[in-house]
């Protein structure tokens, strides 16, 4: 999702945000994906992960359970944003979402209207296990009639094992001090010297239980999504569960060790499912295609308003690209770990390397990064050293009807290509695929404008040779925006949450027309492509008229 990306400027930006041109250092200049209007053809779907896929592509569709599903009490989450007494209230309610659990064989439906390859969604920790080692076999065979269904209808499914949130028992809110230690009904959580590893194994245990109860239907994994999206809501600026602030001199090391952890949980999954996953369902050579998803933005330097050329605020993008976006993939690759998050990794861990089959790139938002003071807001980044701004005056606007009112940002709309093309570079070899990408509007012929032009975007960076496997769009339904609650949508499916009733918008006969044909004509391209702007926000909101982020609250991603 978009996502926990308004976080605040700081955690906004952090949520899923990222941004723009840089030109000579570091991030990538926007590109014009829409050159000329003529007809784009898209190939057909293949492997994601072994080279017989090189040059497919596939469409799809996104969700993730927390976001939509209802009866669901164990997540933190639910405990989070549940009103006090009973809760801890902290921000929006969860409550019983959109539907989605209810509902989940009757909603595959509605993606096999969308004529999409694949359905990206999540299989929620806290509903198959939500007490320590009590699995609820009936949550299982409810998974097991989703992806029944999925086959059924001919679509790929792919499995998100940790999309953002956790069963309490994994790192309780209510006591983030631990005081007693891990217990089965509080391991203490990733940072905690002993529990961390609990926590570890416990995710281990989790994608081995799918692996073999579903491998036999799932090919495709993901093991978490936007990993430092998640390190920073949850242990960086606590402004989600379980709570934890530690982005700070004094409490680095708990910070960098849940980061560490988390690392070591991915790794963990990786070879879990390899190892218990041993069905080629989709024939493509290889039991199981595993990677993750990372945020991607598109940032920009800034300073007093304006673009910036300054070396510190060069620098302090830089810095802030390394730790949200790159550091996690990089240590993945490297086989290190940067503990002080200076830059420079100072531990190795060969057994690392080698557990990434593919990687998500997930673009939404342009973000002005400065070094500290530069932004005039004071959101900094305690140790890194940055100052985040997501809308004016701080950062000038590309095209004022990029900004999203219900987000707090400016949606990327020409930095896709860049910013694919800088992830084939860097990771050469490990196919890519925009395994979200979306916006929040009122109006649906914004969201047609954005799906048209990314898909121009996308098909500019595979023309350049970027290994650029799929598409799939944020999101299926209206959904639970984390720290925004409800008031972003976007669904291609609206929800009215009172009926739970699936409307669709305009945007689903554009998209089916697309992933049916596997082409963008040039009627679509002239009618919602391009670079100009968009049709404008249903209501006049715009950025003079919006309000702004403020303060370290979330105001929700996708």
């Amino acid at each position: 999702m978009k996502r926990l990306i308004g976080m605040t400027v700081a955690a906004a930006a952090a949520l899923a945000v990222a941004l723009t041109p840089m030109g000579a250092q570091g991030s990538p200049a926007p590109e014009d994906g829409a050159a000329g209007r003529g007809r784009i053809a898209f190939p057909g779907i293949g492997s994601l992960s072994q080279p017989s896929g090189k040059g497919s592509f596939r469409f799809g569709v996104s969700s993730s359970a927390t976001q939509i599903e209802d009866r669901n009490t164990n997540n933190d989450w639910y405990l989070w944003t549940r009103p006090a007494p009973e809760g801890l209230g902290k921000s929006p309610f969860v409550g019983d979402g959109v539907g989605g659990y209810t509902r989940a064989v009757q909603d595959m439906d509605l993606v096999d209207d969308l004529n999409v390859d694949s359905y990206r969604f999540s299989i929620e920790w806290s509903r198959i296990e939500p007490e320590r080692d009590k699995i609820d076999e009936a949550a299982l065979d409810h998974y097991g009639k989703q992806l029944d269904a999925l086959a059924a209808k001919g679509i790929r499914p792919m499995v998100t094992l940790h999309h953002f949130a956790n069963p309490v028992w994994v790192d309780d809110p209510r006591d983030v001090a631990c005081a007693h230690g891990p217990s089965d009904t509080n391991l203490c959580g990733l940072d905690h010297p002993q529990g961390g590893r609990l926590v570890v194994s416990e995710m281990a245990e989790f994608a081995a239980l799918l692996a073999r109860r579903f491998g036999d239907r799932v090919d495709e994994w993901v093991t978490v999504n936007e990993p430092m999206v998640y390190m920073t809501f949850a242990h960086a600026f606590g402004a989600g569960p379980p709570g934890k602030a530690h982005l700070n001199p004094a409490d680095l090391p708990r910070f960098t060790a849940a980061q560490r952890g988390y690392l070591q949980a991915h790794v963990a999954m990786y070879r879990a499912v390899k190892k218990h996953d041993r069905v080629d369902a989709d024939r493509d050579g290889a039991a199981s295609s595993v990677g993750l998803t990372v945020g991607a933005q598109e940032y920009v330097p800034i300073r007093d308003g304006k673009l910036s050329d300054d070396r510190r605020d060069v620098e302090a993008r830089d810095r802030y690209r390394q730790y949200l976006d790159f550091g996690f993939v990089d240590a993945l690759r490297d086989g290190t770990f940067d503990s002080d998050l200076d830059g420079e990794p100072d531990e190795r861990h060969p057994g690392w390397k080698g557990t990434l089959d593919w990687l998500g790139p997930q673009l939404y938002a342009r973000i002005g990064v400065s070094a500290k003071g530069g932004t005039g807001t004071g959101q900094t980044y305690p140790v890194i050293g940055v100052d985040l701004c997501t809308t004016a005056p701080c950062l000038p606007y590309r095209d004022p009807s990029y900004f999203v009112p219900a987000m707090g940002y400016e949606g990327s709309l020409q930095g896709m290509t860049g910013v694919l093309k800088e992830y084939s570079k860097r990771y050469p070899g490990v196919p890519l695929l925009v395994s979200e990408s979306g916006i929040a509007t009122e109006n649906p012929a914004r969201r047609t404008e954005h799906i048209v032009r990314t898909l121009e975007q996308i098909a500019a960076a595979r023309a350049a040779g970027a290994d650029v496997r799929g598409y799939y769009h944020w999101s299926l339904l209206d959904n639970f925006e984390w720290l925004s609650g409800y008031a972003a949508r976007f669904g291609l499916y609206e929800v009215d949450r009172t009926t739970m009733e699936r409307i669709p918008t305009q945007s689903v006969s554009v998209y089916s027309a697309i992933a049916g044909s596997r082409t963008l004509t040039p009627q679509q391209r002239k009618a919602y492509g391009g670079t100009g702007p968009l049709s404008p926000e249903q209501g006049g909101a715009t950025p003079s008229t919006a309000p702004a982020p403020a303060g370290r609250e979330p105001r929700g991603r996708r």
